[in-house]
């Protein structure tokens, strides 16, 4: 079994140092792509060495990994936990839109790390191990709420939970990725605080709309 390198002054608490690597590979990852990010830079970051760095991840290919697998589980953790069964459908789908919302922009390193993931064809996402249990949360969620709705005559038979979530993600997430751009072309700051309310309201209407719509006409 492997050991931890001496000459570190980290040995004593693992789980912190390794918290401490992620925060920093986080941030490096996102700001400069896959390749673009360099172990050195995140190791001096953490006042740390490259060689810990790859005792606790392996690889840089590890370590961005990890990174990626943890800023997904910490969505799905939000959306398990989200209580919803006490609230009436509509009610239930706009409280995940609004999580949705809420942690996306508490996240842009987030949005950065999908977009960048995605640019490699999710070939590093896809050999992960956890993989299996990152669509999960989401899904069970939603299919519950609608399945509530259904039965209750006020969503529409078709709706598909992997569609409702796509459409929120859809929302959220151009709502960061592309404010840059969208201020240049548009001179509209999607983040500008004034308007805040008004995007997480919209959301929360673009989803109850789409589930009720033609809901009890033939």
């Amino acid at each position: 079994m492997a050991t931890a390198p001496e000459g570190t002054g980290r040995q004593r608490d693992p789980e912190r140092t390794r918290a401490e690597i992620l925060d920093e590979a986080t941030s490096e990852f996102a700001d400069r792509g896959f390749a673009g990010a360099r172990v050195d830079e995140i190791a001096a970051r953490t006042r740390t060495t490259k060689r810990m760095l790859y005792y606790y991840f392996g690889s840089k290919q590890g370590l961005y990994l990890a990174v990626l697998e943890r800023a997904y589980v910490g969505i799905r953790a939000l959306e398990r936990d989200l209580e919803v069964a006490h609230l009436n459908p509509a009610k239930a789908v706009r409280a995940v839109a609004e999580l949705t919302f809420d942690h996306h922009e508490a996240h842009p390193d987030f949005i950065r790390l999908v977009a960048i993931e995605n640019i490699h064809h999710a070939e590093h996402l896809r050999t992960s191990p956890v993989l299996s249990g990152l669509a999960g949360p989401a899904v069970d969620v939603l299919d519950g709420i609608l399945a509530r709705g259904r039965e209750a005559g006020l969503f529409r038979d078709d709706a598909d939970a992997l569609d409702v979530h796509m459409m929120i993600s859809a929302f959220c997430v151009f709502r960061l990725s592309n404010r840059h751009t969208f201020a240049a072309i548009f001179g509209r700051d999607l983040l500008e605080p004034v308007r805040r309310e008004h995007y997480r309201r919209m959301v929360g209407d673009l989803v109850v709309e789409y589930l009720t719509a033609h809901v009890g006409h033939s």
